[in-house]
């Protein structure tokens, strides 16, 4: 038995961390390290890309900032330095990885709501 093998058996899923899939619209809290001070940064957006794969199992939120401009960040499932996730809203898609997203602007980027 390897080093990750037994990392990946000692893994326990985050409370914190709920179920999510692709088109979530979710708000990921992220500790932030700025000089000797420490604070938790939200960072919501839609979530368009979950991978899996133990120890290495991490998901892309994609969110509108200023001026337009898209940003994207890429978060280890299993991290200390996310604090916690919400879920705000679930979305039917029908893809996996909702890389389409990045060419759409406006009103077109909106995912419709999953009915429960």
């Amino acid at each position: 038995m390897n080093l990750v093998e037994s990392l990946e058996r000692q893994l326990q899923p985050n409370p914190a961390i709920p179920e999510m899939r692709s088109g979530d619209t979710v708000k990921v809290f992220v500790r932030i390290v700025e000089g000797g001070r420490e604070r938790v940064q939200p960072f919501q957006g839609t979530l368009i890309r979950m991978r899996k794969g133990g120890a290495n199992a991490n998901f892309t939120v994609r969110r509108i900032a200023s001026h337009g401009v898209g940003v994207e960040r890429t978060f280890l499932l299993h991290s200390p330095r996310v604090e916690k996730v919400e879920v705000l809203r679930h979305a039917k898609v029908r893809r996996a990885q909702l890389y389409f997203l990045r060419d759409l602007r406006g009103k077109a980027a909106r995912l419709k709501e999953a009915r429960k």
